[in-house]
């Protein structure tokens, strides 16, 4: 796939934030105000309120870290930043975004690199979409930063951790950027300053580059991860590095040239990985206690799945429910119930040949892309790949879970089409069932059956995934 997008981190590369102790006590007055404002005042003097400020923030950033995840201003600021005093979740809303704000701003200071307003000019006269993908506790930051410095109107899309709910490194924030942009994560470049968010993040969405600038702050934050495709020390280094890729885009022929089919999608579980031994966790869990379960318990466990599976449902309230249904109440009892279905849920097993004929698929220069009904995060899914060799090598993927709905609905493969920018025609879908196979028949793209049910109809049938790379629907002669 061509270069088509040039997405940047904010903080680190297009601005250059720091701070010092002093300034933030200097500061402090415009959140102690702000907190003013919902009633809530300390007992403390300009120093100890810093200091109390900087060190919730510091517990939550270590938190978020490892989990990934991105709370809400308010749950910041009542869960981690002002827990200590007993500040609740209804005392700070009607201010937590403006607090978290100051405290980006007025704790911080960001000048911009003076050199990205030229390089966004040149971007934007090749012809190159761009967008930015940042870690941010606040949705009003980021925008109201580059409104200020007048480079607002060079992004979209522009995505916030603190709308999404996750944060870089996890691959599904790159995803989620990529397929607002209507693009492959393969046709875009990510610049960032952090190996262990920016770099680590975009190698394993996929992106066809994962640039390092260097920032000269030092957070204090250890920075380890994959090495950059490439290092650069000012913004200005892009253009040339940009400049190339699309001379070598010109120059490239295809692999492809003469074939029909230039992007295979697959369903991933049952078709790329499935369990070898499905719900034993659970059954072993549930083994020797005192059931009375549900007297439509297949019929309600479809329903919760279905919440689950369409992002309804959190995945966790998913497994406890499924426990209540078999008349389990005990606390404790639920919580080991949970932990079981996670490691059902977590325990799974490659198809033999899906690594090596992944990977010579992408190297023939198909477009790849995971159309999957999960509960599970997706980095869940592609540390499996990664773990098996193939990994890194996707350009779509769309999730159950995050679209809202379930296949056979169109939007799912209507999605894919959109981010390859092919048409259906030109695309093929690998699934099992015959609900999925016929949603992307709906929609125009051809089907090939594997690991299939006795009813599944398609296009095309195979035993082996290894037959992909044979079957005439791939080859020049059909």
């Amino acid at each position: 796939m061509s270069l088509k997008a040039v997405f940047f981190d904010m903080g680190g590369t297009i601005d250059t934030y720091y701070y010092t102790r002093e300034s933030r006590i200097n500061n402090v007055h415009f959140i102690r105000e702000c907190l003013a404002k919902a009633g809530i005042t300390f007992d403390l003097n300009d120093e100890e309120l810093a200091d109390t400020i900087s060190r919730g923030v510091a517990t939550y950033h270590k938190w978020n870290r490892e989990s990934m995840i991105e709370l809400t201003p308010p749950e910041v600021w009542s869960q981690f930043t002002l827990k200590e005093f007993g500040i609740t979740l209804k005392q700070v809303e009607p201010i937590a975004e403006e607090l978290t704000y100051l405290y980006e701003t007025k704790f911080y200071e960001r000048p911009i690199r003076p050199e990205i307003i030229h390089v966004l000019e040149k971007l934007k006269a090749l012809g190159l979409t761009i967008g930015c993908i940042s870690n941010t506790q606040s949705k009003t930051q980021v925008p109201e930063t580059l409104k200020r410095h007048n480079i607002y109107q060079y992004f979209d899309p522009i995505v916030l951790s603190c709308d999404f709910g996750i944060r870089k490194p996890d691959p599904s924030i790159f995803y989620h950027a990529a397929r607002l942009a209507h693009l492959p994560t393969s046709s875009i470049i990510y610049v960032g300053d952090k190996l262990t968010r920016d770099i680590l993040g975009a190698k394993r969405a996929g992106y066809r580059l994962a640039v390092q600038i260097k920032h000269p702050y030092d957070d204090g934050d250890p920075d380890l991860g994959p090495e950059p495709d490439v290092l650069i020390h000012d913004l200005l280094e892009l253009i040339p590095l940009v400049e190339n890729e699309l001379k070598k885009d010109r120059e490239k022929v295809s692999k492809l040239n003469g074939n029909p089919i230039k992007a295979l999608f697959f369903d991933a579980g049952d078709i790329l990985y499935y369990r070898p031994i499905k719900e034993k966790g659970l059954k072993e869990f549930l083994a020797g206690k005192k059931l009375n379960p549900h007297p439509q318990i297949e019929v309600e466990k479809k329903r919760l799945r279905d919440l689950a599976f369409s992002g309804k449902l959190d995945r966790k309230e998913y497994y406890r429910g499924v426990i209540h249904l078999y008349g389990i109440t005990d606390p404790d009892l639920i919580e080991e119930g949970v932990a079981a279905q996670e490691k059902d849920d977590d325990t799974v097993s490659i198809y033999e040949g899906v690594s090596e004929t992944i990977n010579h698929l992408k190297q023939q220069g198909y477009l790849l892309g995971i159309i999957t009904d999960t509960a599970l995060p997706i980095s869940t899914k592609l540390r499996w790949f990664e773990q098996h060799g193939f990994g890194g090598l996707w350009d779509v993927v769309i999730s159950s879970k995050e679209m809202g709905v379930r296949k056979p609905a169109p939007v799912l493969y209507e999605e894919a089409l959109k981010q390859t920018q092919l048409e259906a025609f030109e695309t093929a879908f690998v699934g099992h069932r015959n609900y999925e196979l016929a949603g992307a028949k709906a929609v125009g793209m051809k089907t090939i059956a594997f690991n299939f049910d006795k009813d599944s109809i398609a296009d095309t049938y195979i035993e082996n995934f290894r037959d992909l790379l044979n079957i005439p629907l791939l080859a020049d002669k059909f």
